[in-house]
C-alpha cells in the first residue's frame, strides 16, 4: 500500500502468485513497461505483441524467452495471461482494452485512457460487471515529487490551494493521432486531480496548428475548480528547450517544482497570502508574508516501477487503484472539453 509517498512493502512480502502479462505495443513506452515488469518479482511478461516485425525483432534481442506475436488475439486467448498492458496510440485503446476485459483479463492502459468519454464509461461498466481491474498509466502520481507535494497538502502545510500553474513544453515528439493537449495534459490533469481532489467546473482552451495537419501543436488551457482554485497550463511541442515547471500557490506556502533538475526538484517557500475581509465586501486587507525556503529530499525511485508494484498490490488485495478507470474518465472528460473549447475559439465549457 502507498502511504505518504512510499510503499508499505506488503505486495513484496506477500508470497504466491506471479502475475503473467501480455504487452501490446513495443514502440516508445512499451520497452519501459516490459523492462519493469520483468524486474518485479511478482510479475512476468509472457507475450509481447506488435504489428511491426522489426520492433518485435528488437524485443527478441532483449527478451529471447518471451513469446512474440503480431496478433493480439494470441494474448487474449492465452488462459495463463492475467493482465494485458495496452501501450498503443490512444485511438486503439478502447478496442484493445475492451477485448482484454471480455477475455477476463485485467487491464493496464497507457494514458490517456480512451479517445472519448463514452468509450471510458463503457470500459468501466464492463470491468465492474466482470470484477476486473483497470489501471490507467498516470505515471507522475508515483514520482517522489508528486508524493511529497501530496503529503504537504494533506498535512495542511500549504494551506488552501489557490492556483496551479504549469509549463510542459519541449521540441516535441509529434503525435499522429492526438494534439498537444491530449499528449501532454493527461500528466498535469491527473496530478492536479490527485493532489487536490476538487471537481473541475469549467475550462477554456486556445491553441494553434502551425502545419496544417489539423492537430494543435501549441495550446493554453485554463481550468476552474471548486473552492476558488484556478489552474493554467502551457503545452507546446515547438519549444527549443524542454521545460517541466510547476507552481502551486497556497495560503500558507508556495511550491516550485522543476522536474528537470537533478537535485532540489521541489522548493517550498514559506510565503503566502492572507486575505481578511473587514467592514464589508468592498474593504479587504491583503497581507503578504515572506519567509524561508527549503528543499525536501525526494525519493528517487523510478515512478513506473512503483506504479506497477502498486498494481500488483491492488490485484493481490482486491483494492481499487487511485488511478483506476474512473480517474482516467475524469481526465478524458477534461480533454474532451478542451477539444470542444479549441473548436469554439476558447469558449468556456461547463464540465
Amino acid at each position: 500500500m502507498i502511504e505518504h509517498g512510499h510503499f508499505t512493502g506488503k505486495a513484496n512480502a506477500a508470497a504466491g502468485k506471479v502475475w503473467q502479462f501480455g504487452v501490446i505495443g513495443y514502440g516508445y513506452w512499451g520497452p519501459n513497461v516490459t523492462r519493469n515488469l520483468i524486474l518485479i518479482k511478482e510479475t512476468a511478461v509472457k507475450t509481447i505483441c506488435d504489428q511491426n516485425p522489426e520492433t518485435l525483432q528488437r524485443a527478441a534481442e532483449f527478451y529471447p524467452a518471451v513469446t512474440l506475436t503480431e496478433n493480439a488475439e494470441d494474448i487474449y486467448q492465452d488462459p495463463e495471461i492475467d493482465v494485458v498492458a495496452v501501450i498503443t496510440p490512444v485511438s486503439t485503446h478502447y478496442a484493445l482494452a475492451k477485448r482484454a476485459l471480455e477475455s477476463g483479463k485485467h487491464v493496464f492502459v497507457e494514458k490517456p485512457f480512451t479517445f472519448n468519454v463514452k468509450q471510458a464509461e463503457e470500459l468501466i461498466t464492463l470491468a465492474e460487471e466482470k470484477g476486473l481491474t483497470i489501471m490507467v498509466d498516470h505515471t507522475f502520481l508515483f514520482t517522489g515529487a508528486v508524493r511529497h507535494i501530496k503529503k504537504e497538502i494533506d498535512a495542511g502545510n500549504i494551506g488552501e490551494v489557490y492556483y496551479y500553474d504549469s509549463t510542459r513544453v519541449n521540441l516535441g515528439l509529434f503525435q499522429q493521432d492526438v494534439n498537444v493537449i491530449w499528449d501532454l495534459a493527461p500528466h498535469d490533469f491527473s496530478i492536479l486531480d490527485f493532489l487536490v481532489g476538487r471537481k473541475p467546473i469549467r475550462l477554456s482552451a486556445l491553441g494553434l496548428d502551425h502545419f496544417g495537419r489539423g492537430i494543435e501543436n501549441i495550446a493554453y488551457v485554463t481550468v476552474y475548480f471548486e473552492e476558488n482554485l484556478i489552474a493554467h497550463f502551457n503545452f507546446n511541442w515547438l519549444s527549443p528547450v524542454k521545460v517541466r515547471n510547476t507552481l502551486i500557490g497556497g495560503s500558507k506556502k508556495m511550491v516550485v517544482w522543476d522536474d528537470m533538475l537533478r537535485d532540489e526538484k521541489i522548493k517550498i517557500y514559506d510565503k503566502g497570502v492572507d486575505v481578511e475581509s473587514r467592514e464589508g465586501i468592498y474593504r479587504s486587507l491583503i497581507d503578504y508574508r515572506l519567509g524561508d525556503m527549503y528543499s525536501p529530499r525526494i525519493n528517487p525511485a523510478e515512478a513506473l516501477k512503483q506504479e506497477l508494484i502498486y498494481l500488483v498490490e491492488c490485484l493481490q488485495q482486491g483494492t481499487t487503484p487511485i488511478n483506476d478507470g474512473h480517474a482516467g474518465l475524469r481526465i478524458v472528460r477534461m480533454l474532451e472539453a478542451a477539444d470542444s473549447s479549441l473548436k469554439r475559439g476558447g469558449k468556456v465549457i461547463e464540465l
